[in-house]
This record gives C-alpha cells, sequence and structure tokens, in this order.
C-alpha cells in the first residue's frame, strides 16, 4: 500500500528516507565497533599496524600520502559530512526548517547542547593541557541515537526524530567549524587562497542556476585537495558542497513530461530517445534527492561503520579501566554527554518558548524533547574524530574510553525516561510527548464544508483529504481503507475526496471527474463515486451514462450537465489546489492539513490518525 500512479512522486518523503536508512544503520555500525574492540584486543599491535599502514595516490609529479586511519577520517569522512550537508539544506528548502522559528529553536538547542558539555568538561579539566581536548565532548552521532530512536519508536511522536535529526545536524555543522578553526594544523595561505577561489567558482555556479554536474565532482575534490594542502580538515569541503545542493520536490508538470517522453521512447526505442529520457528523470528530481539516494546508503552502511573500526579499538583490561574512570579526561566526557547534552537541549528549548512567549515551542512534549535530549548524548563518529585530532596515546584510550561509555549510558537513561512517560495517565502523556505546538500545515487550502465534499461529521475533530483519479488503480486500492478508517474512528473522523485527474496517463479520469461533480448538482455525489471507484476500467461516455442510470440520477439533467461540463470549473479547482500543495500523484493523503508519507494501509492511516485526534483533544478541556 505505497504505490502511486506512474507520474506521481515517490512513495516515501526524502526525510523518512533519511531516517530509515540512518536507523537501519545502527546496527551495522554496532557491529564494527564490536568488531573493532575484539581486534584491538586480541591483536592490539597488529591492528595499531594496520590502520597506520601508508597508502599513496600520485599523479605525476603530483600526488596525496596519508596513513590509512587518515585516508578514512579526512577522505571517506568528507562523504559523511556532505550527506549531512544535503539533508541540512533539504530541510531549510522543503522540510521542517522552512519554517524559520523552528529553525531558530533548533539552532538555539543545538548549539546550547554543545556548549553545555564543553563547559562541564572544561570544568574537569581546568589548568590542565588535556583542556584542548573539550571538542571531544559536544557533538552528536546521529546515526546511534536515531538507531535508538527507532527502538523506542512505537512509543514516541514522530515529530522527535524531525527534532533530533535538526538539532544533530546543527551539531554536525557547529562540530565542523571548531575542527576547521581549533583542530587543523598550520594553515598555508596559498593553498587557502586555491581552496576559496574553488569556493567561489561553485558558488557562481549556483548562482547562475547551472544545474549538478560531473563538473561539481571534480571541483569537489579539487576543493578536498586544496584544504588538505592548506592545513585546513578537508571534511569542512563535504558539507559546504552539501549545504550548496538545492532541494525542491517534484512537479507535477516534470513528471508530465516524463510520461511523455517515456511514450516517445516505448514508440520509437532508439539511443537517442533512450538518453532524452534519463534526461528528463534526473530533471524531475531535485539534485538534493538524487545524490542522498546514491550516497547516503554508502556513507551509513561502509563508511561510518569504516571509520568506526578504524577509531574505536580501545585495549580493555582491570587496570587500564579504572585509569581511565579516574582521568578528567574521561569524566569529563562522560558527565558532559551523559548530563550537559540533555540539560543544554532541554534547558534552552524551555528558556525560548518562555521568553519568545510561545512563539518558538518544538513541536513535540517536553517529556519528548527530554528524551530527545538524552539520546543526544549519544556521542561517537564526530566525537571520536575530534579525539583523535587533539590526543594520542594513553589520554586517546581514555577519550574512547568515555565516548563508549557515554553512549551506553545515555542509551540507558532514554529508555528509562521513555518507560517512565508510558506510565503516566493517558491526557499526560499524550500532552508529555505531543505538546502544544500546531504541526506544519502542507494542505493550502484548507477543508470548506460548504463547498467540499465530506463524508462523516463535519465538525469531526481529525479530517482526511485524498486526492484522486478515478482511473488511478492505487486509488481504487486505499478504498476499502478509508472505509475502514470511518468505521473504525466514527464521529472522530470525516473524509474529503478532492480531484486530481492525470489525463496523460489516465484519459478517462477528467471525463470521471466532471461527471460525479454533476451527480453534485444533484447531491448524489458520493453514491456515483462510490461506483466510480470501483468500475476503473468503465469510465467511457457509454458507461458512464450507465453508472448514473443505476444510480438513479435524472438521465436527462445528467447528461445536459455532463455535455456542458458543469463539474469542469470545480474539478480546475481543486487541481490548482493540488499544485500549490505540491501534489503530483495519485492518492496523496492530507491528515489535519499535514502530509501522510509512507503507506497508506489501514495500520499507518490509523496511526497518523490517532495522532491527530489525540493532539487535537489537548486544545479541549479535560472532562
Amino acid at each position: 500500500m505505497t504505490g502511486q500512479t506512474a507520474c506521481g512522486a515517490g512513495p516515501r518523503s526524502p526525510l523518512r528516507a533519511f531516517l530509515r536508512t540512518e536507523t537501519g544503520s545502527a546496527a551495522v555500525l554496532l557491529g564494527a565497533v564490536i568488531a573493532a574492540l575484539v581486534w584491538a584486543n586480541v591483536s592490539p599491535g597488529g591492528y595499531a599496524a594496520w590502520w597506520r599502514t601508508h597508502m599513496s595516490l600520485t599523479i605525476g609529479s603530483a600526488g596525496v600520502s596519508l596513513e590509512l586511519r587518515e585516508w578514512v577520517n579526512s577522505g571517506l569522512m568528507t562523504l559523511f559530512f556532505f550527506v549531512v550537508g544535503l539533508e541540512a539544506r533539504r530541510e531549510v528548502d522543503v522540510g521542517e526548517l522552512r519554517e524559520r522559528r523552528r529553525l531558530v529553536l533548533s539552532v538555539v538547542a543545538g548549539v546550547s547542547g554543545m556548549l553545555v558539555p564543553v563547559v562541564i568538561y572544561l570544568g574537569f579539566n581546568a589548568g590542565l593541557d588535556s583542556a584542548h581536548g573539550w571538542g571531544a565532548a559536544m557533538s552528536t552521532d546521529t546515526a546511534f541515537a536515531l538507531g535508538m530512536l527507532a527502538v523506542l519508536g512505537p512509543r514516541l511522536p514522530g515529530g522527535l526524530r524531525v527534532f533530533l535529526l535538526t538539532v544533530a545536524v546543527t551539531d554536525d555543522l557547529v562540530a565542523l567549524v571548531v575542527i576547521a578553526l581549533a583542530y587543523s594544523g598550520t594553515v598555508r595561505l596559498p593553498a587557502l587562497g586555491i581552496a576559496l577561489g574553488i569556493l567561489a567558482l561553485l558558488l557562481a555556479l549556483r548562482l547562475a542556476g547551472v544545474r549538478i554536474t560531473g563538473v561539481d565532482a571534480v571541483l569537489g575534490v579539487a576543493l578536498w585537495g586544496a584544504l588538505l594542502r592548506s592545513g585546513v580538515d578537508p571534511v569542512v569541503s563535504g558539507l559546504v558542497l552539501g549545504l550548496l545542493t538545492y532541494a525542491h520536490p517534484a512537479e507535477r508538470h516534470a513528471l508530465e513530461r516524463v510520461t511523455r517522453l517515456f511514450r516517445g521512447f516505448r514508440e520509437q526505442p532508439t539511443p537517442e530517445l533512450e538518453r532524452t529520457l534519463r534526461r528528463g528523470l534526473a530533471f524531475a528530481l531535485s539534485p538534493n534527492e538524487r545524490l542522498q539516494r546514491m550516497v547516503h546508503p554508502w556513507t551509513s552502511h561502509v563508511i561510518v561503520p569504516l571509520f568506526a573500526l578504524a577509531n574505536a579499538g580501545l585495549t580493555i583490561s582491570a587496570d587500564r579501566i579504572a585509569a581511565a574512570f579516574a582521568s578528567p579526561v574521561t569524566l569529563g566526557i562522560v558527565c558532559g554527554y551523559v548530563l550537559g547534552k540533555p540539560a543544554g537541549i532541554l534547558g534552552a528549548t524551555w528558556v525560548a518558548a518562555r521568553v519568545s512567549r510561545g512563539r518558538l515551542r518544538p513541536a513535540v512534549g517536553w517529556g519528548a524533547v527530554a528524551v530527545g535530549g538524552s539520546l543526544a548524548g549519544v556521542g561517537f563518529t564526530v566525537a571520536l574524530l575530534i579525539a583523535t585530532l587533539a590526543f594520542h596515546g594513553q589520554r586517546l584510550e581514555q577519550a574512547k574510553a568515555g565516548i563508549l561509555a557515554a553512549v551506553v549510558l545515555s542509551c540507558l537513561i532514554s529508555w528509562v525516561l521513555t518507560r517512565s512517560i508510558a506510565l503516566l495517565p493517558a491526557r499526560r502523556r499524550t500532552r508529555a510527548l505531543l505538546g502544544e505546538a500546531q504541526p506544519l500545515v502542507d494542505l493550502s487550502d484548507p477543508v470548506d464544508t460548504a463547498r467540499d465534499h465530506v463524508r462523516g461529521p463535519l465538525d469531526a475533530p481529525v479530517t482526511l483529504v485524498e486526492y484522486g483519479d478515478y482511473e488511478c488503480p492505487y486509488c481504487g486500492r486505499a478504498e476499502p481503507v478509508v472505509r475502514a478508517l470511518l468505521a473504525e474512528f466514527g464521529d472522530d473522523l470525516r473524509y474529503v475526496w478532492r480531484h486530481l485527474p492525470l489525463t496523460d496517463v489516465h484519459p478517462d479520469a477528467q471525463l470521471a471527474a466532471e461527471a460525479v461533480e454533476a451527480a453534485a448538482l444533484q447531491g448524489r455525489y458520493w453514491e456515483l463515486h462510490d461506483v466510480l471507484i470501483s468500475h476503473q476500467g468503465s469510465l467511457r461516455v457509454k458507461d458512464l451514462l450507465e453508472h448514473a442510470e443505476r444510480t438513479g440520477l435524472d438521465m436527462a439533467a445528467f447528461r445536459r450537465d455532463l455535455r456542458a461540463r458543469a463539474g469542469a470549473e470545480r474539478v480546475a479547482e481543486d487541481v490548482e489546489s493540488a499544485d500549490l500543495s505540491g501534489v503530483s500523484g495519485t492518492p496523496t493523503f492530507f491528515v489535519n492539513g499535514r502530509r501522510h508519507h509512507g503507506a497508506y494501509d489501514v495500520a499507518s492511516l490509523s496511526r497518523a490518525v490517532r495522532t491527530a485526534r489525540d493532539r487535537a483533544s489537548l486544545s479541549d478541556p479535560p472532562p
């Protein structure tokens, strides 16, 4: 139950695809950590020697020679930060952060969630030479945090994933600035000037509207090399390129063009038309989404686990553990993550909400924010990266011990908080999880009971809107689901159908929509709607007349209205509202104005409707 008619957008939003990839990679990352620990304890010398092996890439007299660990940390991890930049840009362009107040709140929470752990770390290391390692105590690991959230997910609102992700993206952006300014080597100005020149060229290409091409990859590699030569950690190049890659939803006119190109190729499958079709498909999707789908699985399932394998190796013994937890480095990192992260995120969010008098408010409840803050204490990837730049020898071992201990403790605290919230009375639990902030509304034209066709109670607290097409087979599959939802939720749910006839793939859909509107003029809209959605292969004029007669319509009036296209204007209004709402395929559902992504089976839509009902109940006085 995830399909859409061919010209529709993908069944999952980029954000949900991102989360699914990230959480699915958590198990691979955990396996890599365990493998590194086993390797480092079975063969300490072999583990260290392997990652110190030099590998060189040369072209003529130019080349780069780095240890294997450096190739992973400064080379492959560039792609990890590239994906971070892509997701940050996507959220700002079309995601949750398009409402700038939420962007401000995420930045405030993210920065505070870094500053408080740093202060705690410096408190443990004040006056010691280990104080310069403060950067190892501040950054959240997105993969581990979202992986743990997936385990706790059934008990937590979906908005917490977005809140945690946006805080983590801010976290990563600040961490990269810290790496560039505080943990880079001696800066060589000529190479840095070349890097800035390449960056200026990339900016000029974006401002000129040039689409992503192979030239960008070449310039990206050149930027990486220039930063490496300059002494600035080259992973910064990945973040910059990601932030420069714009995102936009697939537009219906672009998808209709792809349909025409496919038909042309189907009729005449030549190499020239095949290339044109491929270009049309590429132009229909934003560069941001195409690159995320291409790169993100590799970073999540290969690069980040490889980074863990190269850096998480820690020789464990009773003496080493005792020494580590007596060390200010270990204690500063553990307390910074376990105590400082949740205190910084929750405290800053609460202060921002109070100072702004509710204008800056998290999209979830305070209980969920507390769980998110504790999950943000899961620091691993960037924390290890900074630790390897700041420490060596025994201090590095102590930092690794603190980072790994913080992962375990933060996950445990998050589980305890989640279980505690589950024990609250129903209304208090709902408020703790969902809060009072209004969710973003994606539906451009709100439901108007005087205009829209409504099935169910007019005053129901939850409204399910479907943009559909009578010739779309996926809409036919969704119809029994809608009926089941109306039966399950009773007076709490009303259903609205809006027309989106996809004439490029369904030639009879427009006429069918106008026929239903002609039936509406006689007060028999839903009767003919139910017949047509169950007879999708019989929508020609002759068929429509037979369906109308069986429905009991006044046939003379129906023929007159159908011939005069009396319903065409109404159908066109629905199509316009679909375009304004970013709808490009059928069926597309909205629950209380918020677009539903993913499957549209009974279980998935029931969860969305139940969440909307719970949120609506918070505005009602308790019985």
